[in-house]
């Protein structure tokens, strides 16, 4: 029998701090860095979304991964908390002064969603285009 070595996915696990998006963005320029992508502006815009929104709502340490899907190459941004709320898009408030992040980031991404995992909390996915 053969074992198909699975590569080791890019993981980095920050505190709740209001320094977490800023590593988040930096861990994920590297990661386009290694794999030559130069462009890598939304990649980081997104990140700091889902890390400020975990930061900000979740519970835990954040953990984020960077990792390029098998099935057609396109890179996927996983952030990953302890909390129970999940992300969702609220209806439009002209008077609101925040909670168009998800909106925006959701016009600039080819898919994203959110799944709970068996030991609590949630992970909230981008695959980008």
């Amino acid at each position: 029998m053969r074992t198909a070595l699975v590569p080791e996915v890019p993981t980095l696990v920050l505190d709740p701090t209001d320094q977490a998006p800023r590593l988040a963005r930096g861990f994920l320029a590297e990661r386009f860095a290694e794999w030559g992508i130069a462009d890598d502006y939304v990649g980081r815009l997104v990140v700091c979304e889902l890390v400020t929104n975990a930061y900000r709502h979740g519970e835990g340490a954040i953990v984020v991964r960077v990792f390029r899907d098998e099935r057609d190459g396109l890179v996927v941004v996983e952030v990953w908390d302890g909390g129970e709320g999940q992300p969702m898009i609220p209806p439009e408030n002209h008077a609101a002064t925040s909670g168009r992040g998800l909106m925006l980031m959701a016009q600039l991404v080819q898919a994203w969603g959110v799944r709970p995992l068996n030991e609590g909390g949630k992970v909230t996915w981008v695959k980008l285009r």
